[in-house]
């Protein structure tokens, strides 16, 4: 891994001098409110969507069907869609920078090869689009810190380390700045990520009524799919920062280690296959990732179990993920050994962000008194 990110470092190198050039090129005066030239295009009819993922290393089985599984679903029902790389929000944990140059082409390489395509969704990597950290710096500015002392990632993160980053606390505001910068309509996220989103909604409102409508407020775009949880611990639900080999499955697994892992994961002592989520976490899990990878219901999911014990019925289980994670395993493997079409990718949908985003900071810029 970390030979093929020196070899691609020169490339990525190379790149930015590209955009850097292409972006001067286009906006001579970018952080002037006269320079930017670039076309405000109104958010579309039918809305505008937005969603980020941070670079962490590929997605895991929770990710994909939580997340990205709906995200391809979501820009074929949308007219304007961005996807965008967070590698800014993933800083707020120490990173290794060589490691995190790998892993925004990861990401980017798990996204394509999961189905985003960059032709009906814009996808970019955050730090490329400055924009983002001066919203987010202004609308830090109204608002308090009690309202962020509350939020879900300030208080997990920091009890695990008895202190956090500043970054860390302010991670909601980066968040509401890169929903609010495209002026987005609907965010698919979690039900753990609702109470972020509600701070972007606030400051939308804070926004509007100090300096006039701008920002439309975002609407949440839930996934009907359940939680993926743990294979060791299904009370909790399936994460990349879980230490246990056997927890997780990467959508990058082989089919043996995807046996394995299904084969070893908590169940109980009952043989039947049933579904109860508040009875039988382990065996409930199984049955939700069956019905999720076979794209079956939960129903169908049990009916097929009739007759199997829970052992015999891993292995149902574990047909369904093998077959639905072999193409996209092949498919990132190969987009990895070409780093240049992956840069050229994320280079083209910076652009496109770009012009989106740079007129609506612009305005954002001359409401507030900047010129």
């Amino acid at each position: 891994m970390k030979s093929q990110s020196k070899m691609a470092l020169p490339v990525r190198t190379n790149m930015r001098h590209v955009l850097v050039f292409i972006q001067k090129f286009n906006s001579p005066k970018r952080l002037l409110c006269a320079g930017a030239r670039l076309e405000n295009k109104e958010t579309p009819r039918g809305g505008r969507v937005f969603s980020g993922i941070q670079p962490t290393g590929v997605p895991h089985l929770g990710n994909y069907l939580g997340a990205l599984e709906n995200w391809v679903t979501v820009q074929n029902q949308y007219p304007s869609v961005l996807y965008s790389i967070v590698d800014l929000h993933s800083i707020t944990q120490p990173q290794d920078p060589e490691q995190l140059r790998s892993n925004i082409l990861d990401m980017a390489a798990s996204l394509l090869a999961c189905g985003i395509d960059p032709e009906r969704a814009i996808l970019f990597q955050q730090s490329q689009v400055s924009e983002h950290t001066e919203l987010s710096w202004i609308l830090g500015c109204l608002t308090s810190m009690p309202r962020l002392r509350h939020l879900p990632q300030w208080k997990m993160k920091s009890k695990l380390k008895n202190e956090g980053s500043v970054g860390l606390y302010m991670y909601p505001i980066l968040q509401a700045a890169d929903i609010l910068l495209y002026k987005s309509t609907l965010v698919p996220v979690g039900e753990d990520q609702v109470q972020h989103l509600e701070l972007a909604q606030d400051l939308a409102r804070i926004f509007n009524n100090r300096y006039g409508d701008l920002f439309p407020e975002p609407r949440a775009l839930l996934s009907s799919t359940r939680k993926v949880k743990s294979l060791r611990d299904p009370s909790a639900k399936m994460s990349k920062s879980d230490t246990r080999a056997m927890a997780t499955i990467a959508i990058t697994d082989s089919p043996d280690d995807i046996a394995l892992k299904i084969r070893r994961a908590i169940t109980d002592f009952t043989s039947e296959v049933t579904f109860d989520p508040e009875m039988r976490l382990g065996v409930s899990n199984l049955v939700t990732i069956h019905a999720a990878m076979a794209m079956i219901s939960v129903e169908e999911a049990v009916s097929q179990s009739r007759g199997l014990d829970t052992g015999a019925y891993k292995k149902l289980v574990t047909e369904a993920v093998v077959q639905r994670l072999t193409p996209i395993r092949e498919e990132i493997e190969r987009l990895r050994s070409d780093p240049v079409h992956l840069e050229g990718v994320l280079a083209r949908g910076t652009l496109r962000a770009r012009e989106l985003a740079a007129p609506v900071l612009r305005e954002v810029r001359q409401r507030v008194g900047f010129c």
